[in-house]
């Protein structure tokens, strides 16, 4: 690190500024943008921001300043070599010294983990799947590499979307592929919000669309519920978007019933955010009667902890895999680690706030996590130019991509 110079600033993702910190070393510039979500959880780790007028108050200046007078200054002086990741995060994490990274920001701390990450590939003289692989000591490491089956969104509901929709996403997982080349020409994150009303059109629109296109035997759906958004007082509210009326909304079983329709009459095989991010007995009750998967993202949050409990109570039997969630590389590979030890697939996501970076496709590869998220064609590009490079030697997930291996 002494070798290097580190500075950060401010980047636009969908409009709001996010942190981009740009590493230099004697000959190479390393950047690295962090993801900047608008539908997060209440357990996720502390985007900073700078509550002012200027952006609606999601500047991020206050994070760059943590960056360049705090952060870099120190791990400076501790000489650590940027290869060595877990020692470089641990600083930081403990420097900040917060449960969820409040005094620094998240968005602070793993800009630098993710530059140092990519700068740590590049001065051991491998791609970053690779380094990836090697900090997490995963099959990867040993030429065993996995690429993902891409889980894309093609209707918005909830708060993404203007329409009637409760459910904020409805999507297509193309698992009859044959290889990743193949599996990308059914979608590329284009996203329609169309005027519908229930959250059945959306599942209809999507299965006579894959009939239309030939993909019956290729194609299922995947749905993130995001119920965080219109849990009240421990009931569901449908028609959220509407005027408050409590009496229209339903309980956790009810909602739960909606879901198990879901997959009785469509081939819906993956279902996030079923539930509220505290609503523990639902998920647990769920999850043992669904017999498909059920993916934990805000009841999760990439965070160790919240994994372990869900873990124990059988809450959900995937990971939503967001590096933003928890702010440091290291800590993102130990919870994928503990959700795969714990015979959880993982799904790998970006955030709504996307960047056109492309480390979380290089993270995907690296964990062999099977199933991928993401917002930008500069992803799906980067693992098509992994997938070129492996050749013979890079395996698609298809239909095991629940767990994969």
């Amino acid at each position: 690190l002494l070798k290097t110079k580190v500075h950060s600033t401010e980047f636009l993702t969908h409009g709001n500024p996010t942190v981009e910190v740009d590493l230099f070393t004697a000959e190479v510039l390393f950047r690295a943008a962090v993801l900047s979500g608008v539908s997060t959880g209440i357990y996720e780790a502390l985007e900073l921001e700078d509550n002012k007028t200027c952006y609606m108050g999601k500047g991020v200046s206050k994070a760059l300043e943590h960056v360049n007078k705090t952060i870099v200054p120190a791990l400076v002086s501790k000489k650590l070599n940027i290869t060595e990741q877990e020692k470089i995060d641990k600083l930081m994490i403990q420097m900040d010294g917060t449960e969820n990274k409040s005094k620094f920001g998240a968005n602070a701390v793993l800009g630098v983990s993710l530059a140092m990450c990519k700068a740590g590939a590049v001065e051991k003289g491998v791609p970053l799947y690779c380094h990836i692989a090697d900090l997490a000591a995963t099959s990867a490491a040993n030429s065993e590499v996995m690429l993902s089956v891409s889980v894309l969104n093609v209707i918005n509901g909830g708060s993404h979307a203007g329409n009637k929709l409760a459910m904020q996403e409805f999507m297509i997982l193309p698992v009859g592929a044959m290889n990743f080349r193949e599996a990308v020409c059914t979608g590329d994150e284009g996203v329609f919000a169309p005027n519908i009303l229930e959250n059945e059109e959306g599942l209809e629109l999507l299965k006579i669309s894959i009939g239309k296109a030939g993909y019956i035997d290729k194609v299922v759906i995947g749905m993130d519920i995001l119920a965080s958004k219109f849990c009240r007082f421990g009931k569901y509210d449908l028609d959220f978007k509407s005027s408050d009326d409590s009496s229209r909304y339903i309980s956790p079983d009810k909602l739960a019933d909606l879901h198990k329709s879901f997959i009785n009459d469509y081939p819906v095989v993956s279902i996030e955010n079923p539930f509220d991010q505290n609503d523990w007995g639902a998920w647990q009750k769920f999850t043992t009667i669904a017999g498909i998967q059920v993916v934990g993202d805000n009841l999760t949050v990439t965070n160790l902890k919240r994994i372990a409990k869900a873990t124990d109570k059988k809450s959900c039997n995937c990971l939503l895999l967001k590096v933003n969630q928890i702010g440091s590389v290291t800590e993102s590979l130990q919870s994928c680690k503990l959700a795969q030890a714990n015979g959880w697939g993982v799904m790998e996501s970006h955030h709504s706030g996307e960047t056109e970076h492309t480390f979380i496709a290089c993270l995907v590869v690296g964990m062999c996590t099977g199933q991928t998220k993401m917002g930008r064609l500069a992803k799906y590009n980067q693992l098509l130019r992994i997938e070129e490079e492996l050749g013979s030697n890079a395996k698609f997930a298809g239909r095991n991509s629940e767990t994969p291996g």
